[in-house]
C-alpha cells in the first residue's frame, strides 16, 4: 500500500498534501491561495456556495471578486503567484498552466515582458513547482486577435502547452483549427476545454479537428460508448475537475460523477481542480471527496494520481 493509497483511506488530510500531485487544469484567476490573497490584498475571496446556473454566472462572479484585485500586468502576476503558491501548499510537485494570449496586451504586446513577468511569479511563488508554462485563447476572442497576439509569444519558444477555453458554442470549432495548426507547428501539446457542456459527439469532433492530445473536462464523452471507445483507443487524457462539475451543475453528485464510467471504459483520466480559488477545493481534497463519496477506490485514485505525472 502506498503513502497517498493509506492517507486516502485514513482520510487524512494533511498527509495527503505532504504527498507530490500533478495538477493539469487549472486558471491562475481562478487558481490561488485565499489565505495568500488575503495577506496581500486585505480582501479575503469566499468560494461560491451552492450551485450555480450557468458559466456565465461563475464569469461574472469571478468578475465581481477577482476582477479589481486581478487587473492590469501586476494583478495578473499576482494571480499566477498566487497560483503558485496555492499549489505548494498543497504539496502539487508539477504544474501545467498559464496565460491567454491576450495577456500580452497588457505589456505594451511585449512577448519578452510577458515572459519575465510569468518567470518571477514562479520564483516568487514556488520555484521548485516543476511548472509547464501553457498558453491559452479564449472561445470569445476574434481569431485574427488571437494570431497577432500568440505570433510574438510563440516566438519565444518557451511555452510547452496550449488550451482553448470560454463557452463552448461561443464560435465554432472549425475557426479554431488554423490557429491549433500553428500551435502544433511550434511544437506545443495541444489542449481545449470542451464536453464541459455540449455533447459526446463534440468531445470527439474537437479531438479530431483540433488534433488534441488532451481534453479539458470532457466529462460528455460518458453518454457515448462509441466515443469513449475512441478515446480510449487515441489514448487522449480527459483532465477532469470534479467539483467544478458539482458546483456548475454538470452532476448531480460527486457520487454519480461519470469520471468512473470513463475510467471503466479505459479512458485516461487525471483529477485536477478547475479554480480552486472559486470552488474553495484543493487537488488534495479533490481526490480526498472522490475517495469519500464512493465514486473509486484508494487504489484507482492513486493510480490516477500517479499517471497524471506522464
Amino acid at each position: 500500500m502506498s503513502d497517498f493509497t493509506e492517507a486516502l483511506e485514513a482520510r487524512d488530510l494533511a498527509a495527503l498534501r505532504r504527498i507530490p500531485k500533478a495538477e493539469r487544469h487549472i486558471h491562475a484567476v481562478g487558481g490561488g491561495d485565499r489565505a495568500f490573497l488575503r495577506e496581500r490584498t486585505g480582501v479575503d475571496i469566499a468560494p461560491v456556495e451552492g450551485v450555480l446556473s450557468s458559466l456565465a454566472e461563475m464569469d461574472a462572479r469571478s468578475a465581481e471578486m477577482l476582477g479589481p484585485i486581478f487587473a492590469g500586468a501586476a494583478g495578473r502576476a499576482l494571480a499566477v503567484e498566487a497560483t503558485f503558491v496555492q499549489a505548494r501548499r498543497d504539496g502539487v510537485t508539477r504544474i501545467e498552466f498559464g496565460v491567454d494570449a491576450w495577456d500580452i496586451t497588457h505589456h505594451g504586446g511585449s512577448a519578452d515582458s510577458l515572459w519575465a513577468a510569468l518567470q518571477a511569479a514562479h520564483r516568487a511563488g514556488a520555484p521548485d513547482i516543476d511548472w509547464i508554462p501553457q498558453l491559452g485563447i479564449s472561445r470569445h476572442c476574434p481569431a485574427w486577435a488571437i494570431e497577432r497576439w500568440m505570433a510574438p509569444i510563440l516566438e519565444l519558444g518557451v511555452f510547452e502547452t496550449f488550451d482553448l477555453s470560454g463557452v463552448e458554442d461561443a464560435q465554432p470549432i472549425e475557426v479554431f483549427v488554423p490557429i491549433y495548426r500553428r500551435a502544433k507547428a511550434a511544437g506545443l501539446k495541444l489542449k481545449a476545454h470542451v464536453g464541459e457542456y455540449g455533447t459526446a459527439d463534440d468531445v470527439w469532433r474537437a479531438v479530431e479537428l483540433l488534433e488534441l492530445d488532451e481534453v479539458q473536462h470532457g466529462i460528455a464523452a460518458s453518454a457515448s460508448t462509441p466515443v469513449m471507445r475512441a478515446l480510449a483507443g487515441a489514448g487522449v487524457r480527459l483532465n477532469i475537475c470534479p467539483t467544478s462539475n458539482l458546483k456548475l451543475g454538470r452532476v448531480e453528485s460527486l457520487a454519480a460523477h461519470p469520471i468512473r464510467a470513463l475510467f471503466d471504459a479505459g479512458v485516461r483520466v487525471s483529477v485536477n481542480t478547475d479554480d480552486p480559488l472559486i470552488f474553495g477545493c484543493t487537488l488534495s481534497e479533490e481526490f480526498l471527496a472522490l475517495c469519500e463519496a464512493g465514486v473509486m477506490t484508494a487504489a484507482e485514485l492513486d493510480a490516477i494520481r500517479l499517471e497524471a505525472f506522464n
